[in-house]
């Protein structure tokens, strides 16, 4: 009998990837026993099974149909990493970003990029204090847990720049002083399509910063007439509660780095990131993003409740992980999801 992991998984694979070769959760851990050996993380993943379940279905209640993007934004929080949300302007990503802040308990900034955006309105700036006769320094906006930044495609490289650095280094150096910013730090960006005036794009040294990019698509017709008929997203919003507590969250993170990735998981993976190297259309997976590739697998392994990683795991996060690293989707093909029709799961 298929595990609930696998279950889902599978029907979510054949509804968007019927080429894939899929491999249940059971048939990998029955033909490598070794792969949940270890289970230095297996307690604290156990306790944290049910608050997860609840935070993902307080999550669905707000983004109603998105089951998939929703457990993959927090996958990417547990990673460590940041999220990029590409896509047209009123899908939901705001409310995806807020509520994920407030279901967390983490604290929450927006800022609306714009043209005449400069870095210090971003990352702070020093002003003379009259009073101290001395330079006092305003924290910027960055100073917060989760950071929207919104429409990032409509401010200046050199701001976009300045940005990015700060989430690399998950700090701020301004006038000779570095500061530590909070944790944890998670910066949602959203961008508009580039075919819409006033965009200027992200290159790819600085698309390769966001651990995933994923895009939430028009919701079906069936949830869009929940939507016209239910409660105000934004009322939901205001009422929601936080789950857990920050301390937590960082134990979560710390958790993750724990779950095993077993030598058949590591060859598929390795694979993968090879048949992308192959590609005339575009440059592979740099070594950042096969680190990625790993962190995620682990993050996803943790979400489903496991302390251990399968071949599904890689296949759950790969396109959201390696598609904006490959020259993103053209004409509605994914070099991604069209690299995991042409690599098959070894058991």
């Amino acid at each position: 009998m298929k595990g609930v992991d696998s279950v889902r998984l599978e029907s979510y694979y054949s509804r968007n990837h019927k080429d894939i070769h899929f491999v249940t959760v059971d048939q990998f851990v029955q033909k490598h026993p070794s792969a949940t050996a270890d289970q230095s993380a297996h307690t604290i993943i156990q306790q944290a099974k049910p608050l997860i379940e609840s935070v993902l279905t307080a999550l669905g209640h707000i983004i109603l149909d998105k089951p998939e993007q929703i457990r993959l934004s927090l996958t990417c929080l547990l990673a460590g990493g940041h999220l990029l949300l590409q896509d047209l302007p009123g899908m939901g990503k705001t409310t995806l970003a807020e509520s994920l802040a407030r279901g967390l308990g983490l604290n929450y900034r927006r800022v609306q990029f714009t043209s005449d955006m400069l870095p210090t309105d971003i990352l702070g700036f020093s002003m003379f204090n009259p009073e101290k006769q001395a330079f006092e320094f305003r924290p910027g906006p960055i100073f917060t847990q989760v950071l929207l930044a919104d429409e990032i495609n409509r401010t200046s490289p050199k701001t976009q720049s300045a940005l990015l650095e700060a989430m690399e280094e998950r700090q701020v150096s301004q006038d000779g002083q570095t500061r530590l910013l909070p944790e944890p730090f998670f910066v949602i960006a959203t961008q508009n399509p580039m075919q819409q005036a006033g965009t200027y794009p992200l290159p790819e040294s600085q698309l390769d910063r966001f651990l995933m990019c994923l895009s939430l698509g028009y919701p079906s017709e069936q949830a869009e007439r929940d939507l016209l008929l239910g409660v105000d997203r934004r009322k939901l919003l205001a009422q929601m509660q936080p789950l857990l507590e920050q301390v937590t969250l960082i134990n979560w993170q710390q958790a993750v780095l724990q779950v095993h990735v077993a030598t058949p998981v590591l060859d598929y993976l390795q694979r993968l990131v090879l048949k992308t190297r192959e590609s005339r259309q575009h440059a592979g997976l740099s070594t950042r993003g096969v680190l990625a590739l790993k962190r995620a697998a682990q993050a996803y392994a943790f979400v489903a409740g496991r302390s251990y990683t399968v071949p599904e795991d890689i296949q759950a996060v790969f396109v959201a992980v390696a598609d904006h690293r490959l020259g993103g989707i053209v004409a509605g093909v994914s070099p991604a999801g069209q690299t995991l029709k042409q690599v098959a799961v070894v058991v």
